[in-house]
């Protein structure tokens, strides 16, 4: 398990396969092993790079505030420790959030986003997605605060299927070990995430993947980020939820591959 020192805290990475460097970054209160069903088939063709993001899995958990150009700056960081870059990114929900915000903020460290389940900020937010931010905040307020429940509720919403149950099981436990503060001041920034139309100054290639049947980012949100990067693949995987990395692994390998493949050998200059 190796971290590295940036911006004053230690984040946990991991390393697989051999090609250029694909850094994957996962969703709220997730960490990278979540993109266990990405590595066999990406690594066959990139470096991937999954990593926890900072107050998530293995990686420091400071105190707050957090926010979406905190968590851009770490990646930026670690990928100039590293000597790694340009790199393509992929990003799931939170992750796709901090890879929007990467690219603005170093265009010349991403080669391609690769945006799964995410959006542009939550403003103007859905009814449900107000309600659903509001009820996690309340549930995490206080020092006897503990992600039992809003475990149980995320995980009963990822994966509501019996033949789901293994998948079920793991995210109650992995949420439920999540800082309740870290995870609290994560949920915040994502609240405060509102890049709008300066999403039209990325120019790399994009891909957006939106499951059909998620409810955690509702396909509005998806409609919002791909009119926002008019230059964007938009390709729905079907009995998808939020976690479609999960419930449909081969589906989203085989829509990862199809984008970025053709981008493998273009030549980048590294500025």
């Amino acid at each position: 398990m190796p971290t590295i020192a940036v911006n004053n805290v230690r984040l946990r990475y991991e390393t697989w396969g051999d090609g250029p460097p694909l850094v994957m970054l996962h969703g709220l209160g997730s960490c990278a092993d979540d993109w266990v069903y990405q590595l066999p088939d990406l690594g066959r063709h990139f470096r991937c790079l999954p990593l926890d993001l900072r107050g998530h899995g293995l990686s420091d958990k400071p105190p707050g505030p957090y926010s979406m150009a905190q968590f851009a700056a770490d990646v930026s960081g670690l990928l100039h420790t590293l000597d790694i870059g340009p790199a393509h990114v992929l990003g799931l929900s939170l992750g796709g959030m901090v890879a929007q915000q990467l690219a603005l903020a170093r265009p010349d460290l991403v080669r391609s986003l690769v945006l799964i389940n995410t959006m542009p900020g939550p403003w103007p937010p859905t009814r449900d997605v107000l309600r659903t931010a509001t009820r996690r905040l309340r549930a995490l307020r206080g020092p006897a605060a503990d992600m039992s429940a809003t475990a149980t509720l995320i995980a009963r919403t990822l994966f509501p299927q019996e033949d789901q149950r293994l998948l079920h099981t793991y995210t109650v436990q992995r949420m439920a070990a999540n800082d309740p503060r870290a995870y609290r001041h994560s949920l915040r920034a994502i609240t405060r995430f509102w890049p709008g139309r300066a999403l039209r100054r990325i120019t790399c290639p994009v891909l957006i993947l939106a499951g059909t049947l998620d409810t955690v980012v509702p396909m509005v949100y998806k409609e919002r980020l791909r009119r926002l990067l008019p230059q964007a693949s938009f390709v729905t995987i079907a009995n998808s939820r939020h976690a479609s990395n999960l419930d449909q692994p081969d589906v989203v390998n085989q829509a990862i591959l199809d984008f970025l493949l053709p981008l493998k050998d273009q030549h980048v200059n590294r500025k």
